[in-house]
């Protein structure tokens, strides 16, 4: 699916004009059906037949985990790509003439469903891979031994952290290298390692020992569980882009033309500037930090909130200035006159290049 969306984007990118408005419709239409069909018949091919014996194992594994608040989301997530099945089974069940009008009607219905599946249908790959699986036992002597040597470590900058993933139980397990005497160790800890309370669950030679050890990650979450599909986006809003802007001030001979340009590049709503788009790209990054859930998370996202803020009166200052420019009615001054590019002259086409010099060889002497 993501090569049939690349291929259909690719496709969709020739019939915009250059701020990614449609001009093209038919020929729109046209990818955006070309899609829905091969969309169609690759799930025909390739995971009709395995789609419910697949969330029917995975059904079967979220069963047999440990308790945990996700689990009831992901029982919904499960039921949500069944009825999608439903529906393409359906479809798939009473095709339509090959190129008709009808069968493009059904594909079109049915698209939302095959998203649903591109989406989500790695998830429940996932979960019918998941059994519940401890983390390999330490004694309580060494388990203090080694969370003691990895605080300490850390507090010395030689606790290098390397990946971090969740299990079932929704515990978070961080694997990093513990580094002592030019010796490193790969040590698995559970919890936030940047806050209180985490501790060291097992120490292994190598990260592919620890992968084996250690219970297997769980698909990780979503920043907002409502969000568009990646594989059904809306279509996009119109965009100036920068360089654009860039250009136009390069090329303009009076204030309102800059005033213009910079007005663009603050303009709120739904064809936003850029700087604009920016503060919108700041506040979700803001907002992903804070979902994390972590110490450092929720860091980053405060320092993202006051950038925010201080691009939201920065963009207002520019808009300031921008009118106030526009109101100045002034042209560049006439001494600032353009220099052409300087290019040599060519030789006329119906003239004959000289040719070059003879040159004597030096006699040889016997």
């Amino acid at each position: 699916m993501a090569v049939i969306d690349r291929e259909t984007e690719t496709a969709l990118d020739t019939v915009r004009d250059r701020y990614g408005r449609t001009v093209h419709h038919h020929a729109a239409a046209a990818a955006r059906a070309r899609r829905n069909r091969v969309a169609v018949d690759t799930f025909a091919t390739y995971l009709a037949v395995h789609a419910g014996p697949l969330l029917d194992a995975a059904r079967s594994a979220v069963d047999g985990l440990p308790p945990a608040g996700h689990t009831r989301a992901w029982r919904d997530l499960l039921d949500s790509l069944a009825a999608s099945h439903t529906e393409i089974a359906r479809v798939l069940g009473r095709p339509a003439a090959p190129g008709s009008a009808a069968e493009r009607e059904r594909h079109t219905a049915v698209w939302p469903h095959l998203a649903v599946w591109a989406d989500y249908g790695s998830i429940a790959a996932d979960l019918a891979e998941q059994h519940h699986q401890s983390e390999p036992g330490l004694t309580d002597e060494e388990r203090q031994m080694w969370t003691e040597m990895a605080q300490a470590a850390k507090r010395r900058g030689a606790l290098d952290l390397i990946e971090s993933w969740y299990v079932a139980d929704g515990r978070r397990i961080t694997l990093a290298y513990l580094v002592e005497d030019d010796d490193s160790t790969v040590v698995a800890l559970a919890g936030d390692p940047d806050a209180a309370g985490w501790e060291v669950i097992g120490h292994y030679a190598h990260e592919y020992a620890a992968g084996q050890a250690l219970p297997r990650a769980v698909p990780p979450g979503v920043l907002r569980p409502d969000a568009a599909s990646r594989f059904n986006r809306p279509e996009p809003a119109p965009e100036r882009p920068l360089q654009e802007l860039v250009q136009e001030v390069v090329e303009a001979r009076a204030a309102g033309d800059v005033s213009e340009a910079l007005l663009s590049a603050t303009q709120q709503g739904y064809d936003a500037g850029p700087m604009v788009r920016l503060q919108h790209v700041l506040s979700a990054a803001a907002e992903f930090s804070y979902a994390l859930d972590t110490v450092q998370g929720r860091q980053i996202g405060a320092r993202l909130d006051v950038l925010g803020r201080q691009l939201d009166f920065l963009t207002r200052e520019v808009h300031d200035a921008a009118e106030d420019l526009g109101a100045t009615v002034a042209v560049l001054p006439p001494h600032r006159t353009p220099t052409p590019p300087r290019i040599r002259p060519r030789p006329a086409l119906d003239t004959t290049p000289p040719a070059p010099p003879r040159t004597t060889a030096p006699a040889r002497r016997p």
